[in-house]
């Protein structure tokens, strides 16, 4: 089986104004970037369909899905935080980027693909059940988990994170749900400013210190991830897969390079193939260099496919 690509016309329309960095130019880069290193071909294409109101209803609440409604413009632009603003194309967009989550998971689950990169936008993990923040408007992965446990016959879900950003509202929505597990890697005392102190005991954060390299991260997969997996035995597996703790990226202060990026795929994919028939659905987060992002992707995406 392959690697399903799942992506949607519509985030390339939704922008935040010139200069800001979540752009649709980082989905062209990776695009250009797995075209070019011959992956796109190996990989079936997917318009990821909208997500229904009922699928994005079971991680936010009916009122906060109407105030974004209400609020996205005709023209121009409105901001919900002072780095986080909808064009009149966003909601839309965040629609499709749900539900991209939800036909990953139909997918895997029913074994027509061997995982699912989704190349999505906006990203999810930092929208909180009654909030939208930190460029994200509906928890994607946060969607899909949901999707996975109502309708698909899974009991038990991992979600790992690796955005150098702490996933504050896939933690929000999930904290105390004992049929999700969440593993997460994050650069210290970095935005939002939270995840030292697990809201759960499903929450497995491992804050790593700024100027740190790959190793400390492989150091809190190892001693910290791969225990509590290996004992939850997760039946799918979703990640939450943030570039932008890259060496190169400037909007944090981590130092991972590529081979971290394929090094801690290997280590998801692993469990995945223990304990979940290798079913793994992958949802784009952060990462604002568009060259390091294209290259990480390239290596995250080799290993999803068993290339390496």
């Amino acid at each position: 089986m392959t690697t399903a690509y799942i992506s949607h016309p519509s985030f390339l329309r939704h922008e935040m104004g010139a200069g800001h960095p979540e752009c649709p130019e980082r989905l062209s880069a990776i695009y250009d970037h797995l075209l070019m290193r011959g992956l796109i071909d190996l990989m079936p294409p997917y318009e990821a369909p909208a997500a229904t109101r009922a699928q994005v209803g079971r991680v936010h609440d009916a009122l906060y899905i109407a105030e974004l409604e209400a609020s996205a413009p005709a023209d121009g632009y409105v901001h919900v935080d002072p780095d986080t603003a909808m064009n009149p194309h966003t909601l839309q967009a965040a629609w499709h980027a749900a539900g991209a989550a939800v036909l990953g998971a139909e997918l895997v689950a029913r074994g027509e693909a061997r995982s699912a990169f989704c190349c999505v936008r906006p990203p999810g993990h930092h929208a909180e059940r009654h909030q939208a923040m930190g460029f994200c408007f509906f928890n994607n992965a946060a969607v899909g988990i949901a999707h996975a446990l109502a309708e698909l016959g899974i009991d038990r879900v991992a979600l790992v994170d690796f955005d150098v950003h702490h996933g504050n509202g896939s933690e929000n929505i999930f904290a105390g749900d004992d049929r999700v597990l969440m593993v997460s890697t994050f650069q210290q005392a970095l935005y939002p400013f939270s995840g030292e102190a697990p809201q759960g005991p499903n929450m497995i954060n491992v804050p790593l210190a700024p100027r740190t390299s790959g190793e400390a991260m492989r150091a809190a997969v190892t001693e910290r991830w791969l225990p509590a997996l290996e004992k939850f035995r997760p039946e799918m597996v979703f990640i939450s897969a943030g570039f932008d703790a890259h060496r190169e990226d400037d909007m944090a202060n981590l130092g991972w390079v590529e081979s971290d990026y394929a090094w801690v795929t290997r280590e998801v994919m692993g469990v995945a193939e223990r304990h979940a028939g290798g079913r793994v659905v992958s949802l784009l987060e952060g990462g604002y260099c568009l060259s390091a992002l294209a290259r990480s992707v390239a290596a995250h995406v080799r290993v999803l496919m068993g290339a390496e």
